[in-house]
Protein backbone atom coordinates (compact mmCIF):
# COMPACT_ATOMS: atom_id res chain seq x y z
CA UNK A 1 0.00 0.00 0.00
CA UNK A 2 3.35 2.08 0.67
CA UNK A 3 5.77 2.06 -1.23
CA UNK A 4 9.25 3.91 -0.48
CA UNK A 5 7.32 6.80 1.08
CA UNK A 6 9.16 9.02 2.61
CA UNK A 7 7.12 12.39 4.79
CA UNK A 8 7.95 15.07 6.97
CA UNK A 9 6.93 17.97 8.43
CA UNK A 10 8.67 21.19 8.29
CA UNK A 11 11.52 19.67 6.12
CA UNK A 12 11.94 17.91 9.34
CA UNK A 13 11.95 13.86 8.23
CA UNK A 14 9.57 11.76 10.17
CA UNK A 15 9.46 9.06 7.37
CA UNK A 16 12.38 7.63 5.66
CA UNK A 17 11.47 5.13 2.69
CA UNK A 18 8.86 3.19 4.40
CA UNK A 19 7.00 0.43 2.41
CA UNK A 20 4.14 -1.59 4.30
CA UNK A 21 1.43 -3.68 2.88
CA UNK A 22 -2.02 -4.15 5.26
CA UNK A 23 -3.38 -7.54 5.02
CA UNK A 24 -6.29 -8.06 2.99
CA UNK A 25 -9.03 -9.14 5.61
CA UNK A 26 -6.53 -8.93 8.27
CA UNK A 27 -5.43 -6.76 11.26
CA UNK A 28 -2.34 -4.67 10.60
CA UNK A 29 -0.87 -2.92 13.96
CA UNK A 30 2.08 -0.56 13.60
CA UNK A 31 3.78 -0.08 16.46
CA UNK A 32 7.07 1.77 17.62
CA UNK A 33 8.31 3.91 20.50
CA UNK A 34 7.22 8.01 20.18
CA UNK A 35 8.40 10.09 17.44
CA UNK A 36 8.85 6.72 15.32
CA UNK A 37 6.25 8.04 12.41
CA UNK A 38 3.69 5.51 13.38
CA UNK A 39 0.44 8.27 13.07
CA UNK A 40 2.07 10.23 10.05
CA UNK A 41 2.26 6.75 8.24
CA UNK A 42 -0.85 6.27 9.06
CA UNK A 43 -2.11 9.98 8.11
CA UNK A 44 0.02 9.35 5.09
CA UNK A 45 -1.95 6.14 3.86
CA UNK A 46 -4.77 8.10 4.54
CA UNK A 47 -3.59 11.21 2.41
CA UNK A 48 -4.14 13.26 5.26
CA UNK A 49 -0.32 13.95 4.44
CA UNK A 50 1.32 14.54 1.27
CA UNK A 51 4.53 12.44 1.17
CA UNK A 52 7.76 14.17 -0.48
CA UNK A 53 8.03 10.98 -2.26
CA UNK A 54 6.77 7.65 -2.92
CA UNK A 55 3.51 5.94 -3.67
CA UNK A 56 0.31 5.08 -1.74
CA UNK A 57 -2.07 2.80 -3.19
CA UNK A 58 -5.67 1.32 -2.24
CA UNK A 59 -7.36 -1.47 -4.43
CA UNK A 60 -3.76 -1.17 -6.89
CA UNK A 61 -4.70 2.95 -7.30
CA UNK A 62 -2.48 5.60 -6.76
CA UNK A 63 -4.67 8.17 -4.46
CA UNK A 64 -2.82 11.02 -5.55
CA UNK A 65 -5.21 10.34 -8.46
CA UNK A 66 -8.58 9.76 -6.74
CA UNK A 67 -10.81 12.83 -6.14
CA UNK A 68 -12.09 13.31 -2.35
CA UNK A 69 -15.14 11.39 -2.73
CA UNK A 70 -13.45 8.62 -4.77
CA UNK A 71 -10.98 8.02 -1.87
CA UNK A 72 -13.80 7.98 0.96
CA UNK A 73 -15.50 4.92 -1.02
CA UNK A 74 -12.22 3.01 -0.86
CA UNK A 75 -10.57 4.15 2.67
CA UNK A 76 -12.12 4.81 5.63
CA UNK A 77 -9.67 7.06 8.67
CA UNK A 78 -10.40 7.19 12.03
CA UNK A 79 -8.42 9.49 13.68
CA UNK A 80 -6.47 9.33 17.38
CA UNK A 81 -9.12 12.05 18.53
CA UNK A 82 -12.11 13.83 17.77
CA UNK A 83 -14.53 17.21 19.13
CA UNK A 84 -17.57 15.41 20.53
CA UNK A 85 -20.24 17.04 18.94
CA UNK A 86 -22.46 18.65 20.66
CA UNK A 87 -26.78 18.00 20.32
CA UNK A 88 -26.08 15.59 17.68
CA UNK A 89 -27.17 11.84 18.26
CA UNK A 90 -25.30 8.63 17.42
CA UNK A 91 -27.61 8.25 14.24
CA UNK A 92 -27.36 11.28 12.86
CA UNK A 93 -23.72 11.15 13.70
CA UNK A 94 -23.77 7.45 11.75
CA UNK A 95 -25.51 8.81 8.84
CA UNK A 96 -22.12 11.48 8.23
CA UNK A 97 -20.62 8.76 7.00
CA UNK A 98 -22.50 8.31 3.87
CA UNK A 99 -21.45 11.74 2.51
CA UNK A 100 -18.91 10.32 -0.47
CA UNK A 101 -22.26 8.70 -1.78
CA UNK A 102 -24.86 10.49 -1.91
CA UNK A 103 -25.64 12.65 -4.74
CA UNK A 104 -25.28 16.07 -6.01
CA UNK A 105 -28.68 16.91 -3.34
CA UNK A 106 -27.52 15.03 -0.32
CA UNK A 107 -30.10 13.28 -0.32
CA UNK A 108 -30.34 9.88 1.86
CA UNK A 109 -30.80 6.79 -0.01
CA UNK A 110 -32.07 3.31 0.71
CA UNK A 111 -28.55 2.21 0.46
CA UNK A 112 -27.38 4.89 2.63
CA UNK A 113 -29.97 3.92 5.18
CA UNK A 114 -29.79 0.08 5.11
CA UNK A 115 -25.55 1.21 5.51
CA UNK A 116 -26.37 3.40 8.24
CA UNK A 117 -28.18 0.72 10.43
CA UNK A 118 -25.48 -1.91 9.53
CA UNK A 119 -22.89 -0.17 11.13
CA UNK A 120 -24.54 0.79 13.92
CA UNK A 121 -25.60 -3.28 14.59
CA UNK A 122 -22.22 -4.40 13.73
CA UNK A 123 -20.83 -2.26 16.48
CA UNK A 124 -23.33 -2.26 18.82
CA UNK A 125 -24.35 0.60 18.70
CA UNK A 126 -28.01 0.44 17.39
CA UNK A 127 -29.55 0.48 21.60
CA UNK A 128 -28.40 4.12 22.28
CA UNK A 129 -28.65 4.93 18.42
CA UNK A 130 -30.74 7.59 19.48
CA UNK A 131 -29.38 9.76 22.44
CA UNK A 132 -26.93 12.74 22.00
CA UNK A 133 -23.11 11.31 21.23
CA UNK A 134 -21.68 14.19 24.05
CA UNK A 135 -23.64 11.84 26.81
CA UNK A 136 -22.16 8.82 25.90
CA UNK A 137 -19.46 7.00 27.84
CA UNK A 138 -15.99 7.08 26.27
CA UNK A 139 -16.25 3.57 25.13
CA UNK A 140 -20.18 3.67 23.44
CA UNK A 141 -18.80 7.23 22.13
CA UNK A 142 -15.51 5.30 20.43
CA UNK A 143 -18.06 2.82 19.05
CA UNK A 144 -20.24 5.12 17.41
CA UNK A 145 -17.23 7.28 15.40
CA UNK A 146 -16.22 3.24 14.05
CA UNK A 147 -19.86 2.88 12.72
CA UNK A 148 -19.83 6.31 11.16
CA UNK A 149 -16.62 5.15 9.24
CA UNK A 150 -17.71 1.46 8.82
CA UNK A 151 -21.02 3.63 6.89
CA UNK A 152 -18.14 4.48 4.13
CA UNK A 153 -18.70 0.88 3.49
CA UNK A 154 -15.15 0.94 2.14
CA UNK A 155 -12.88 -2.41 2.17
CA UNK A 156 -9.90 -0.32 4.14
CA UNK A 157 -9.95 0.82 7.43
CA UNK A 158 -7.24 3.07 9.40
CA UNK A 159 -7.63 3.77 13.12
CA UNK A 160 -5.11 5.75 14.78
CA UNK A 161 -4.78 4.44 18.57
CA UNK A 162 -8.69 4.12 18.51
CA UNK A 163 -7.99 3.14 22.42
CA UNK A 164 -6.44 6.22 23.95
CA UNK A 165 -7.86 7.55 27.11
CA UNK A 166 -10.29 4.17 27.54
CA UNK A 167 -10.18 1.75 30.59
CA UNK A 168 -9.15 -1.95 30.47
CA UNK A 169 -12.41 -2.78 29.17
CA UNK A 170 -13.36 -0.88 26.61
CA UNK A 171 -9.80 -1.15 25.00
CA UNK A 172 -10.68 -4.58 24.95
CA UNK A 173 -13.85 -4.14 23.63
CA UNK A 174 -12.99 -1.89 20.51
CA UNK A 175 -10.32 -4.39 19.96
CA UNK A 176 -11.79 -7.31 19.82
CA UNK A 177 -14.40 -5.44 17.31
CA UNK A 178 -11.92 -4.56 15.43
CA UNK A 179 -10.57 -8.05 15.30
CA UNK A 180 -14.39 -9.05 13.63
CA UNK A 181 -14.69 -6.69 11.62
CA UNK A 182 -11.85 -8.56 9.93
CA UNK A 183 -12.73 -11.78 10.52
CA UNK A 184 -16.03 -11.83 9.72
CA UNK A 185 -16.56 -9.04 7.32
CA UNK A 186 -13.36 -9.40 5.42
CA UNK A 187 -12.07 -5.71 5.96
CA UNK A 188 -8.69 -4.83 5.79
CA UNK A 189 -7.56 -2.60 8.86
CA UNK A 190 -4.31 -0.91 9.95
CA UNK A 191 -4.32 0.57 13.09
CA UNK A 192 -1.41 2.07 15.41
CA UNK A 193 -1.38 0.64 18.65
CA UNK A 194 1.19 1.58 22.18
CA UNK A 195 0.29 -1.55 23.94
CA UNK A 196 2.80 -4.64 22.26
CA UNK A 197 0.56 -7.14 24.58
CA UNK A 198 -2.15 -5.71 22.68
CA UNK A 199 -1.06 -5.67 19.31
CA UNK A 200 0.20 -9.39 19.85
CA UNK A 201 -3.25 -10.53 20.85
CA UNK A 202 -4.92 -9.07 18.20
CA UNK A 203 -2.85 -8.61 15.13
CA UNK A 204 -2.01 -10.69 11.84
CA UNK A 205 1.15 -8.56 11.16
CA UNK A 206 3.20 -6.33 12.99
CA UNK A 207 4.99 -3.63 11.63
CA UNK A 208 7.97 -1.95 13.59
CA UNK A 209 8.88 1.53 13.28
CA UNK A 210 11.74 2.85 14.42
CA UNK A 211 13.23 6.16 13.70
CA UNK A 212 11.12 6.89 10.66
CA UNK A 213 11.95 3.09 9.27
CA UNK A 214 10.55 0.05 9.33
CA UNK A 215 12.82 -2.17 11.81
CA UNK A 216 10.69 -5.57 11.34
CA UNK A 217 7.83 -6.71 9.80
CA UNK A 218 5.79 -9.77 10.01
CA UNK A 219 3.60 -12.10 12.36
CA UNK A 220 3.39 -11.47 16.36
CA UNK A 221 5.53 -14.14 17.44
CA UNK A 222 8.28 -13.49 14.65
CA UNK A 223 8.37 -9.64 15.14
CA UNK A 224 7.91 -8.98 19.53
CA UNK A 225 11.26 -11.05 20.09
CA UNK A 226 13.81 -9.77 23.16
CA UNK A 227 16.52 -8.32 20.21
CA UNK A 228 13.74 -6.32 18.42
CA UNK A 229 12.43 -4.74 21.54
CA UNK A 230 15.58 -3.82 23.02
CA UNK A 231 16.50 -2.55 19.89
CA UNK A 232 13.44 -0.47 18.56
CA UNK A 233 11.84 0.65 21.99
CA UNK A 234 15.55 0.97 23.88
CA UNK A 235 14.01 -1.56 26.59
CA UNK A 236 15.05 -4.98 27.92
CA UNK A 237 12.03 -7.35 28.40
CA UNK A 238 10.99 -10.98 28.33
CA UNK A 239 9.27 -12.61 25.62
CA UNK A 240 6.97 -15.42 26.88
CA UNK A 241 3.96 -17.13 25.78
CA UNK A 242 0.42 -16.47 26.75
CA UNK A 243 -0.44 -18.83 28.80
CA UNK A 244 -4.15 -19.48 27.07
CA UNK A 245 -3.18 -18.08 23.35
CA UNK A 246 -0.01 -19.01 22.91
CA UNK A 247 0.77 -15.51 21.59
CA UNK A 248 3.71 -13.50 22.60
CA UNK A 249 3.58 -11.79 26.15
CA UNK A 250 5.96 -8.88 26.66
CA UNK A 251 7.28 -9.07 30.41
CA UNK A 252 9.74 -5.75 31.29
CA UNK A 253 12.24 -6.54 33.32
CA UNK A 254 11.50 -6.98 37.40
CA UNK A 255 8.19 -8.52 37.06
CA UNK A 256 8.74 -12.49 38.13
CA UNK A 257 5.52 -14.04 37.01
CA UNK A 258 3.49 -13.68 34.06
CA UNK A 259 0.38 -13.98 36.30
CA UNK A 260 -0.51 -10.23 37.22
CA UNK A 261 0.34 -8.94 33.40
CA UNK A 262 -2.04 -11.80 32.23
CA UNK A 263 -4.78 -10.86 34.90
CA UNK A 264 -4.70 -7.03 33.62
CA UNK A 265 -4.47 -7.87 29.95
CA UNK A 266 -7.01 -10.82 29.59
CA UNK A 267 -9.48 -10.65 32.49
Amino acid sequence: MAEQVRASYDSEPVLTGVSVDLIPGGVTVLVGPNGSGKSTLLRTLARLHVPDTGTVTVDGVDTCGLRGRELARRLAFLPQSSPIPAGITAHELVSHGRYAHRGALGRARDADREAVEWALHVTGTSEFADRHVDGLSGGERQRVWIAMVLAQQTGVLLLDEPTTYLDLRYQVEILSLVRRLADEHGITVGLVLHDLNQAAAYADRIVVLAGGAVYAVGAPDSVLTNTTIEAAFGLSVHVVPHPYTGRPTCLPYGHETVANIVEMEYQ
